[in-house]
């Protein structure tokens, strides 16, 4: 059984002395890095955005979920079409619509990219679609768990969590099959790959689970806060970042120590999380806002 640690966070003032708030109408909330901006979701549409601000915005029925840039092109689920949109990142223009089905109208999902595809949940009774990006067509339909929606590629796996199964499966794209499943804690939802294993927001119990890669083994948890629901986590530069709804804006997390470097901001609400190497990208819906977040000394690597 692993154990959970906690952990007093260390001072955030380095952090918030140089934050830049940008005014951001609608609902901008799940976020994709691309160079030095960044891609939000927003009511009827994505948007590109800089320091400087909107570059661009391009038209959706209902762009939902986290999502994926590969192949010149971002990869963005619409909840309301059932599919799955590929926007050139040079262009601006809408270049393909896969009819893959979406498995979470709702908009809790994941489109990842890894192995020369995208992967997205497709079906919420136990589905990932797999995408060609040379054709634009589904290559392989992947039984799942039901209540599948949340994916991550890392270590060279997919890795897949249900919610309502309270677990999470490591998908070998070498086969499409699973190839290992492991138990979770309470409401398990999004996760990353990277920083030297896989880590999952148990938004019920307010922990965040770090998978082996290798064995597929939970191999710690730490406690963050009483509830984790519907936040976001990412990797980079040697470290685990978790936006939060309560508490804080966002949390730091040393992965070989599962302790708490630091918790930054005041809280806004539910919100999305991506990190670069010179700071981070927040959105928080709730106040209609994005946050560009510069590094401090200490967290570059």
């Amino acid at each position: 059984m692993s154990a959970i640690i906690g952990c007093t966070a260390t001072s955030p003032a380095a952090w918030a002395q140089d934050e830049q708030v940008i005014s951001v109408p609608g609902f901008a909330d799940f976020l994709a890095v691309d160079g030095k901006t960044v891609w939000a979701t927003n009511h009827g549409r994505v948007e590109r955005w800089s320091r400087q601000g909107k570059l661009a915005e391009v038209a959706m029925s209902h762009p939902c979920g986290a999502m994926a840039i590969a192949h010149h092109s971002l990869w963005v689920a619409d909840c309301k079409d059932s599919t799955l949109n590929r926007i050139d990142t040079r262009t601006g223009e809408k270049t393909a619509i896969i009819a893959t089905g979406i498995a979470n109208p709702r908009g809790e999902l994941n489109v990842v990219a890894g192995s020369g595809s995208i992967w997205v949940a497709s079906d919420a009774k136990g589905v990932i679609a797999r995408v060609d990006p040379a054709s634009n067509r589904v290559i392989a339909s992947i039984p799942v768990n039901p209540g599948t929606y949340y994916l991550a590629f890392g270590h060279g796996s997919l890795w897949a969590v249900s919610s309502e199964r309270q677990s999470i499966q490591r998908i070998d794209p070498r086969t499409n099959t699973v190839a290992r499943t492991t138990a979770l804690g309470k409401e398990p939802g999004f996760l990353a790959a990277g920083a030297g294993a896989v880590w999952v927001q148990e938004q019920g119990d307010g922990t965040v689970a770090r998978l082996d890669y290798r064995s597929g083994e939970v191999s710690g948890r730490i406690k963050v806060g009483d509830s984790l629901k519907y936040g976001d986590i990412d990797t980079g530069g040697g470290q685990v970042w978790l936006r939060t709804t309560d508490e804080q804006t966002f949390v730091v997390i040393d992965p070989k120590t599962l302790s708490v470097r630091a918790r930054v901001g005041k809280p806004e609400g539910s919100g999305a999380l991506r990190y670069t190497h010179a700071g981070l990208w927040t959105s928080a819906h709730d106040v209609h806002t994005l946050t560009w977040w510069p590094k401090p000394a200490r967290f570059k690597k």
